[in-house]
């Protein structure tokens, strides 16, 4: 099994501020325990493409675009929000992030590699068509996703997103279209206080409260994501991997372990080999902690990999 990691330079350059907890050290972390785990070397390295402005309005709309890129700053720091800043990198970060994203998609579905995982920042999953929110600039697997469909022509996809928050961007993008099926758990009441709210039939948000541990989330992802996923039959499977909800990571207060993470992702693979191909790209959105986050990734990627 064929599968690749995909990352750009850039995407370490990004920073937010010293004590900003969405840090070019995750990526540093990551690359540490693949490493460490001796499975980096089984594994397949991609450098990302730099999305283009045309394929960032896929998904954005051309004033957020224009505003990223003509807001990052030559020097210093350029608040968009109190808890997302530009640096003079970001704005190619930010284009390389969502690079990864396509540019895994278009070699899963060329059959270059059978799944991939994207290592990259900014994430994305909180970012609307036309707003960059809650550390993200350009939402990564709604652009691949939306190149699956648009470019290559799929019919359906699927959206798995176990990041501690919901991805109220990625909802915002495909809450109207029937290609594509979201199925995700968050914490509830947590930032960024959405997902409750009448979600479209292709919409499966499962909010759960702080303190939830792995068992019920099994059990949940077994009664609700499961039947989803096999009645809408995916061509493709995109993955929004946030590990903050690790019972380490500071920024949320849930109570998963890497061993949840290899669960969940089993599950999905599984999905994957009946409706997929086994096409995955799975992008890496939150996860605060650098060792339980560098430890989950190992755990996501070694059963991506069959390597578990």
């Amino acid at each position: 099994m064929t599968t690749a990691i995909y990352t750009h330079p850039a995407c370490k350059l990004h920073e937010m501020g010293c004590d900003h907890p969405e840090s070019p050290e995750r990526l540093i972390a990551i690359e540490d325990h693949l490493i460490a785990s001796r499975i980096d070397d089984l594994l397949t390295h991609c450098v990302a493409p730099l999305a283009s402005e045309e394929q960032l309005a896929s998904v954005h709309t051309p004033e957020v675009v224009s505003r990223i890129k003509d807001l990052t700053p030559q020097q210093g720091y350029y608040p968009l929000d109190g808890d997302t800043l530009l640096n003079p990198s970001s704005w190619t970060a930010a284009r390389a992030s969502a690079g990864a994203a396509i540019g895994a998609t278009s070699a899963v579905l060329g059959g270059e590699i059978e799944n991939a995982f994207c290592s990259i920042r900014p994430p994305g999953h909180h970012a609307t068509p036309d707003e960059a929110m809650g550390f993200c600039l350009f939402n990564n697997v709604a652009l691949a996703a939306k190149y699956a469909l648009d470019v290559h022509g799929l019919e359906r996809v699927a959206i798995v997103d176990f990041d501690v928050h919901h991805g109220n961007g990625t909802e915002e993008v495909f809450k109207s279209d029937p290609r594509v099926l979201m199925v995700s758990f968050f914490q509830h009441p947590c930032y960024p206080y959405s997902g409750l709210d009448h979600p479209a039939p292709n919409m499966h948000n499962l909010p759960v409260p702080a303190y939830t541990d792995g068992a019920l989330v099994r059990a949940l992802v077994e009664q609700h994501w499961l039947p989803a996923l096999h009645a809408h039959q995916p061509q493709m499977i995109f993955i929004s991997a946030g590990f903050d909800a690790h019972r380490e990571d500071a920024i949320g207060q849930m109570r998963l372990v890497e061993a949840d993470y290899a669960w969940m992702t089993s599950q999905i693979m599984s999905i994957a080999k009946q409706y997929s191909k086994g096409r995955i790209v799975s992008c890496l959105e939150g996860g605060y902690s650098p060792s339980a986050l560098g430890r989950s990734v190992v755990a996501h990627v070694k059963v991506l990999a069959g390597l578990d």
